[in-house]
């Protein structure tokens, strides 16, 4: 999975930042990538809990508890 820094940017400047780093977009989309990934692995946990292969949108509410 990787997001772009395009979006990385577009992100900033929504927030009002007038520049942004090629490094600070890198960064943000690192983190962003793991903490999506750690999100990812808690809902299939809560989903399998639930005998179920499906991710629900349920299942990210619960992960991100």
């Amino acid at each position: 999975m990787e997001f772009s820094t395009a979006k990385m940017k577009e992100i900033f400047k929504n927030e009002g930042s007038k520049r942004v780093s090629e490094d600070s977009a890198e960064e943000l989309a690192e983190i962003l990538e793991t903490f999506a990934g750690d999100v990812a692995e808690e809902a299939i946990a809560v989903a399998e809990e639930d005998d179920r292969k499906t991710v629900r949108e349920g299942d990210i509410r619960e992960a991100l508890r």
